[in-house]
């Protein structure tokens, strides 16, 4: 590959650039770049608050050099951004992180540098909002000056199985030619191999109907956890039975927080609307999905009353508040809606998660975290997250007289809950 003497730049060292920095700098001259001075100087200790990279695979990356200094970034011909790409509170993209790498990108394209995109959005942000910008910034003239591709990030953060270079990569490229190159670049560090797609649009399509899919069938899911619920049966219990059909799509009712699937579907939806379309079936899966935390709250005060348990100024214990779980990864983590909904019944509610980081929660949602090990009595105690530790606790000791136990994963052992999503 041409691209084997060319620097790569990774812009973002989060759960997506992090790894792919790492895994370039294992053969190719490599800038990671991230405007955080505290999350380089921890990278630089060997230290990956994320949990995605280990200080050994860190130190494996002999090329790659950490920095928050934009200066030498200028020196890279191949751009990788990684930024977040989240939505606003009336559930539109914000492309703010993105157009702002842009514009700092473009200041220091060169002739002959290629721009790569990763984070999710619509098909054609990237040549109808990103190029534009560049091309301001620069001053250079895209496909003739300098060029584009669009990769699309399928990390699965806290999976240690399929990890970035497991995971298929589909890419593309703005001309037949750079095509070629980002594929190249791209298949020389995934052990699973490449899918080179017909254009830009394309593989930014690809990636939204990804999470839009799973999003659609949590959701059905959901809906039947809400139906089941009315008709006195166990949802999971329907879908052991259901799931003994070959082709059962084998799917569960739970929160659907984190940083895509919660999200994605509504830059899918954004572009639909732009184009005169819209969307009946992906809107309502969201809708479904999105009201699931006020849903579960409301379920265990229910289940608390019935049982002569008092709600105002009682106690209820929250077991995690990652958005998924043995992971500190808190984006967009619908156990912030339980918990808001149950305050608004008047209950203290503690929240313990060994996972995440306090201060982050603090900064990101108000919530103080429990920094030890929770003490009851508890007149409710809700699982939302399956972390591993939670299955060894021993959560009779933390019950109070006639406490609900609800668990929303289904994980723990029956005889222990008293009421399962």
């Amino acid at each position: 590959m041409e691209g084997k003497n060319k620097t790569v730049a990774v812009i973002g060292l989060g759960y997506v650039g992090l790894p792919l920095a790492v895994e370039f700098g294992k053969r190719y001259t490599t800038i990671g770049y991230d405007i955080n001075r505290e999350r380089i100087e921890e990278l630089q200790k060997g230290e990956d608050r994320t949990l995605e990279v280990s200080r050994e695979e860190l130190q494996s990356a002999s090329a790659l050099t950490l920095t928050n200094d934009l200066s030498p970034v200028g020196e890279a011909q191949i751009f990788i951004i990684t930024v977040p790409t989240p939505v606003d509170q009336s559930k539109s993209p914000d492309l703010t992180p993105l157009i702002g790498a842009s514009d700092m990108i473009g200041r220091l394209l060169k002739k002959g540098d290629i721009v790569i995109y990763e984070s999710t959005v619509y098909p054609g942000c990237t040549e109808e909002v990103c190029v534009p910008v560049l091309e301001h910034a620069s001053g250079l003239k895209y496909n003739e000056d300098f060029f584009c591709g669009y990769s699309p990030e399928r990390i699965n953060p806290g999976d240690k199985v399929n990890t970035l270079t497991k995971i298929k990569k589909v890419t593309s490229g703005s001309t037949p030619e750079v095509a070629q190159e980002v594929d190249a670049l791209y298949a020389s560090i995934i052990e699973a191999g490449t899918h080179l797609a017909p254009s830009l649009k394309v593989a930014e399509a690809s990636k939204a109907i990804e999470n839009a899919q799973r999003d659609l069938n949590i959701s059905f899911m959901n809906e039947l956890a809400l139906i089941f619920e009315r008709i006195g049966i166990d949802t999971n219990d329907v879908l052991e039975a259901a799931g003994t059909k070959w082709n059962f799509l084998r799917f569960k009712p739970g929160l659907v927080g984190g940083h895509c699937i919660g999200v994605d579907p509504y830059y899918l939806v954004h572009k639909a609307e732009s184009v005169g379309y819209h969307p009946q079936v992906i809107l309502s899966g969201r809708r479904v999905n999105d009201n699931m935390g006020v849903y579960v709250a409301n379920r265990l005060v229910k289940r608390m009353i019935s049982k002569g348990v008092t709600i105002k100024g009682n106690r209820v214990l929250i077991l995690g508040i990652a958005f998924k779980e043995n992971c500190p990864d808190t984006r967009n983590t619908k156990v912030v809606d339980i918990y808001n909904e149950l305050r608004e019944f008047g209950l203290e509610v503690d929240v313990y998660d060994p996972w995440v980081d306090p201060k982050e929660v603090m900064h990101e949602y108000g919530i103080s975290l429990l920094e030890e090990e929770p003490k009851g009595p508890y007149a409710g105690i809700l699982v939302a997250v399956a972390h591993r530790q939670f299955a060894e606790m021993n959560l009779s000791a933390l019950k109070a007289n006639e406490a609900v136990v609800f668990d929303t994963k289904a994980f723990l052992d029956r005889s222990l809950v008293d009421e399962r999503l």
